[in-house]
């Protein structure tokens, strides 16, 4: 398990859910290389595909799609446009 998987398991609340975009922001700052989507159109078209495909990445991973979005589903996709191709 990463430790972006970890840290998506602790998030509960409006506050979980800023630290890890502001982790997020200092990861791009320091590690662009761990990064596909290093633009902001870039991220934002891939976050676009992603909410598209909830459906085949809940399927994939033998999960149901939740029906109403959580704090911790916000930030799986935003970790997911990173690299979202």
């Amino acid at each position: 398990m990463s430790h972006w998987e970890q840290r998506i398991g602790n998030i509960h609340n409006r506050e979980d859910f800023a630290r890890i975009v502001a982790a997020m922001a200092d990861d791009l700052a320091h590690n662009p290389e761990g990064w596909e989507n290093v633009s902001l159109a870039g991220f934002l078209g891939a976050l676009a595909a992603f909410a598209l495909d909830l459906d085949g990445y809940f399927s994939n991973r033998g999960e149901t799609v939740p029906d109403e979005p959580s704090w911790s589903l916000m930030a799986q996709m935003l970790l997911a446009a990173r690299i979202y191709e």
